[in-house]
């Protein structure tokens, strides 16, 4: 028998759309004299902007600590692999708050885990979320309450059939060992490459430096520049590119439209990832609106590069990600949601995706086939510039895929 895994959010997303629609909402005045506050840790503008942006919403809504409001954000350091001790004091310091109640870090780098231990032993009524868990699974479901991951064994799959539905007829893997060491990255690679198999399209992995390391992100980007146009008079422009790293996005965005080749999705989907730098968009005047950011950027990259090539997810699953367990935990403070309730926590982030249709299951582990009760993955609908959607939410993921082991 199947085992239970997707969970759809159409429902949830339809009443949210008839609820809330498009509407922008109005800046929440700041709260006087705050029953608690809410602390929650992204990346910089250069390694994650779209979380960074989603942890803006929330002090749009609900103001910043700073000025009565709730939302105390902080950011970590960019080369968080050599500085994980800076990372982890920078977590647990947001627990010398009398008032924190909620710690979010979005990306769960390495560190989170033992951040929200150190935060457990300090203070235990502080609730903490890890949005796009860098850890293996079962490390961070030990120290958080709850782990959020885009879904990497179903989109192990519907990621390379979407290449497929858009006429690839090869699929080139960029990453590099840190993110391979990964057991949510590295499975998924596994998937991709069983997958490629199945559909009849060659899988080629190609190594690229991480901006992690001493090259640092502007290193990792010109390597990307430079390759690019040589991979794709290699493997053709018939060939499907996927990166793990956002940094990579922009540059390898960048020269596909100049050079030929084909792009499904982000590893963090977004039509803000990477589109707007590598097709020079101005969004100013769209900011916050996605409707109106995916319109505009569909519109020039069909105009460059043609339509059928380029993809996305409609939302940013970053910005989501950071917005939405934000809203989850003052739902839960407010008494209005409930710890533990995955149907309050898709309406969480449905309420910054009106209309988006999501799936999601709770991760069970390979080895001995438990689902977690704190560690959920979620994923979208893909939508393809100048053609609209493809239902990768409705696919039926064949079963083996969720029976590959991890190999480091």
């Amino acid at each position: 028998m199947k085992k239970m895994r997707i969970i759809s959010l159409a429902l949830v997303s339809a009443v949210l759309l008839l609820t809330f629609g498009c509407q922008k909402k109005e800046a929440a005045p700041a709260a006087e004299g705050a029953a608690y506050h809410i602390g929650i840790v992204t990346g910089t503008v250069s390694q994650s902007e779209d979380d960074l942006r989603g942890a803006e919403e929330l002090i749009k809504r609900y103001g910043k600590v700073s000025d009565g409001g709730i939302i105390q954000h902080i950011t970590y350091p960019d080369d968080f692999m050599s500085q994980q001790e800076t990372t982890i004091s920078q977590i647990v310091a947001l627990a010398d708050d009398p008032l924190m109640k909620a710690i979010i870090v979005n990306q769960g780098v390495p560190g989170t885990a033992e951040a929200f231990k150190r935060v457990k032993e300090k203070r235990s009524d502080i609730m903490c979320f890890a949005g796009e868990a860098h850890e293996d699974p079962l490390v961070i479901q030990a120290s958080a309450d709850l782990a959020v991951n885009a879904d990497f064994i179903s989109r192990g799959y519907t990621i390379v059939w979407a290449a497929k539905e858009m006429g690839a007829n090869k699929f080139v893997h960029i990453s590099f060992p840190r993110h391979m060491s990964y057991e949510s990255l590295g499975l998924r690679r596994q998937i991709m490459e069983a997958a490629c198999a199945d559909l009849g399209l060659e899988f080629v992995f190609e190594t690229a430096p991480d901006p992690t390391s001493d090259v640092g992100v502007a290193g990792a980007q010109q390597f990307i520049l430079e390759k690019v146009p040589q991979w794709v008079e290699k493997y053709g422009k018939d060939t499907a590119f996927f990166c793990t790293n956002d940094a990579h996005t922009e540059p390898l965005l960048k020269q596909l439209a100049e050079f030929g080749g084909m792009f499904i999705e982000a590893d963090l989907p977004s039509p803000l990832m990477g589109y707007p730098g590598a097709f020079g968009i101005d969004l100013t005047a769209e900011a916050g609106n996605f409707p109106a950011i995916l319109e505009k950027v569909e519109s020039v990259v069909v105009e460059k590069a043609g339509a059928g090539r380029f993809g996305t997810w409609a939302y940013s699953y970053g910005f989501t990600v950071s917005a939405g367990l934000g809203e989850y935990a003052k739902r839960i403070l407010d008494g209005t949601a409930e710890k533990g309730s995955m149907a309050d926590l898709y309406a969480a982030l449905g309420e910054f995706t009106p209309g988006a249709k999501w799936n999601g299951s709770g991760y069970i582990d390979a080895g001995t086939g438990v689902r977690s009760k704190n560690h959920s993955l979620v994923y979208m609908d893909t939508y393809i510039m100048g053609e609209g959607y493809l239902p990768t939410t409705s696919l039926e993921v064949p079963e083996k895929y969720y029976n590959i082991r991890f190999n480091k």
